[in-house]
């Protein structure tokens, strides 16, 4: 009897195994075929969404591809505007399970990782930064992988160093961050190109300069100055900076930003010559923005106060060179410094009513 039982228990869990392997077939099955089909409506899954750049990238996407087809995520709990404005999960890319039964049960297409710990803040807590930036990509290559997704991580200007060409700085060049923010960036681009060429993994990403937003408040960055300065221009009419009057960097208005995304995701995998490439739209200093604001805030008081962000930004490209980008796939931004200069003061006066 207890053989007997023995053999009933194996064969009951073999034929479990073997019915959990083929659930798991048919939903990879479906999902390769959902991938490789290229439908004109991908359902699209947004990581760290409630950063910089997830709700407008969302809205971005949902007016294109249909509200319910865009999913964002994240850890923080979201606003009642968030929640209304479409699906949103909570996601935390270190765990690995929880991401891919959303992979599954909501047959994600794309996956657009923005959960990163940025410059600064990654500084003040290295191993949550090598966690979050390094273990959570790890993560979401994998599952792109496994369920053939088209996988889109931002980079940055801080991908680069002090050993890199800074005026300009080209596509290809030396890199060597000395930011663990920049050392995880350089990271996601090599595994990504890795995993392109040796699993045909559908690898994206474009090195983004300082973006500059009125939706979100500034959020310690090295390029953060350039967002601050309208709040406390409008607000104060003084405005301290932490880094030095002539220290240039490139920057990008919010909308050029997510319409580089849009555009380059949407492109066919056979169009991209290469799987990583620079934006960018201006490139300025502190001194140079003050004069842009003074347009209409003409007695704003500026000084300096250069901080431990003065050391990183001088590490960091000066100008970004894109002719890469706008030759290959005809990347043009819309806005240089007084035309997103203009926006942002009237962006930032209706949210001051």
């Amino acid at each position: 009897m207890a053989l007997a039982h023995l053999r009933l228990r194996t064969v009951s869990s073999l034929f479990k195994e073997t019915q959990n392997r083929w659930i798991f077939a048919v939903a990879r099955a479906n999902q390769s075929s959902s991938s490789s089909s290229q439908h004109d409506h991908p359902r699209i899954l947004i990581t760290g969404g409630l950063g910089q750049l997830g709700t407008g990238l969302a809205s971005m996407l949902r007016d294109k591809y249909g509200r319910d087809n865009v999913i964002l995520s994240d850890i923080i709990r979201p606003t009642k505007a968030v929640k209304e404005a479409g699906p949103y999960l909570f996601a935390d890319i270190l765990d690995f399970k929880c991401l891919q039964e959303m992979v599954v049960n909501y047959r994600i297409d794309w996956l657009v990782h923005f959960s990163a710990l940025l410059s600064a803040v990654g500084e003040q807590n290295v191993p949550l930064a090598i966690r979050v930036n390094i273990e959570g990509l790890h993560n979401v290559m994998e599952l792109a992988k496994q369920y053939r997704l088209r996988l889109f991580v931002p980079s940055t200007i801080g991908a680069f160093g002090p050993e890199s060409p800074r005026n300009p700085t080209p596509n290809l060049c030396i890199q060597r961050p000395k930011t663990i923010y920049g050392v995880s960036k350089v990271h996601g681009e090599l595994l990504g190109e890795y995993y392109n060429q040796r699993f045909g993994l559908d690898f994206r990403c474009l090195r983004f300069p300082g973006v500059i937003s009125s939706d979100t408040s500034p959020g310690g960055g090295t390029t953060d100055y350039a967002v601050q300065i309208f709040h406390d221009a409008l607000k104060t009419g003084k405005f301290q900076c932490y880094l030095k009057p002539d220290t240039r960097l490139p920057m990008m208005y919010i909308s050029d930003a997510l319409r580089s995304l849009c555009e380059f995701m949407a492109l066919p995998p056979e169009d991209l010559k290469q799987r990583t490439y620079n934006v960018t739209a201006m490139s300025f200093t502190p001194e140079e923005i003050v004069q842009s604001v003074r347009r209409h805030v003409p007695d704003l008081q500026v000084s300096y106060a250069p901080d431990s962000r003065q050391q990183i930004a001088e590490s960091w490209p000066e100008v970004f060179d894109d002719s890469e980008a706008r030759a290959e796939w005809n990347w043009a931004p819309q806005y240089d410094i007084d035309g997103m200069v203009d926006l942002m003061i009237e962006r930032c006066r209706n949210q001051l009513k």
